[in-house]
């Protein structure tokens, strides 16, 4: 049964993450970003690291949505913060559908993870917006 919008508000498990310096100073690297607030012991995480912790396999794998992923578009992606991830921080993240808009043979689906320390401290929502096609009906 593919994706409809009776799916918006499900909840995905928790991943668990502990975010370490040198996992902070890599992606840092990867984006070809030498700030120094990137490295050290008390590196803070460059704005766009949550994408590490974002779980779509858990909806591209659930197979109630009928979701592929070469199918699908990302297109637009938003983080909103009350802080910056920090070294050391010990978070989860968890995924949710937000909200899913059906339009023919195309779906838009936003998904928002939220990340927050292991102690309750809300630190930033990640959203991400999709576009999906469905496949043609036989």
């Amino acid at each position: 049964m593919p994706i409809s919008t009776e799916d918006a508000g499900r909840t995905y498990p928790p991943l668990h993450y502990q975010v370490t310096a040198g996992k902070i100073a890599e992606f840092a690297a990867a984006l070809g970003d030498d700030n120094p607030a990137y490295q050290g012991a008390d590196a803070i995480a460059p704005p766009t690291f949550p994408v590490v912790l974002a779980s779509w396999d858990a909806v591209f794998g659930d197979p109630d949505l009928g979701l592929s992923l070469n199918r699908t578009i990302h297109v637009e992606q938003k983080f909103t913060y009350a802080r910056p991830l920090r070294a050391g921080d010990d978070v989860t993240a968890t995924l949710r559908i937000a909200d899913v808009r059906v339009r023919g043979q195309v779906d838009r689906i936003t998904v928002a993870t939220s990340i927050d320390t292991v102690a309750g401290e809300h630190v930033c929502t990640m959203t991400s917006s999709l576009f999906h096609s469905r496949e043609e009906e036989a």
